[in-house]
């Protein structure tokens, strides 16, 4: 599988350690600058969110953080209330749906998502509350993609490898893909951004993502 993205990292990157200090500066200042496009924007979503459905307008998620932690992910709610009771009784009515969530943690054209949902998962509006989990540091702008702790067994021996940075709001398997790769591919992904992790590689896929968020590539 080829990794187009890999950018090897500068002298001035190896002396002053982009991973261990300075990531946390560019988090905090790529927040600040765009939070006035996505603050009127988050706002507008919250209002079509009420009038869609009944229900929270933001939810929380638990999940695995750096150094094995747990914390929770904020999203923009996209599915019915009830979700995890109404996912349980899919699972256990319907062994298609059971085995394609259990090899990829997801299910194409999901019943739980609502209409207004189903918008905001295929361009990504659903993750912008995740900008207070970057603001209280338990997350990246960049990074893997964030995953439940049953899911670390599917990392296997990357699995200690992984719990070593934040997980982001965007990464290399959003801008490579999405759903359209399998998990081991996924994986693969996460492993090559670890290793390569520098400002330049950031970067480049925030940049990326931005088309990808337009049209919607990818996404379940």
């Amino acid at each position: 599988m080829a990794f187009p993205l890999e950018i090897a990292r500068t002298p001035f990157e190896s002396k002053w350690d982009y991973r261990s200090a300075f990531k946390r500066w560019f988090d905090l200042a790529f927040t600040v600058l765009s939070l006035p496009l996505f603050l009127p924007l988050g706002l507008l979503v919250a209002l079509l969110i009420r009038l869609d459905s009944r229900g929270p307008v933001i939810i929380r998620v638990k999940r695995l953080g750096r150094g094995g932690s747990t914390f929770y992910k904020y999203k923009f709610r996209s599915m019915v209330l009830n979700a995890e009771k109404v996912l349980q009784e899919l699972l256990a009515s319907n062994e298609m749906m059971r085995k394609e969530y259990e090899a990829t943690y997801k299910i194409r054209n999901d019943p739980r998502v609502t209409r207004f949902g189903r918008l905001l998962r295929k361009i990504s509006l659903d993750e912008l509350p995740q900008i207070l989990n970057i603001l209280r540091g338990e997350m990246s702008w960049v990074g893997p993609r964030d995953i439940l702790h049953s899911e670390l067994a599917v990392y296997g021996e990357f699995g200690d490898k992984f719990v070593t940075v934040k997980p982001g709001l965007t990464g290399l398997w959003q801008v490579s893909g999405r759903s359209r790769l399998t998990y081991s591919e996924r994986v693969r992904l996460d492993m090559h951004y670890i290793d390569h992790l520098s400002f330049l590689l950031d970067l480049k896929i925030i940049l990326k993502t931005i088309p990808v968020v337009l049209f919607g590539d990818g996404a379940v």
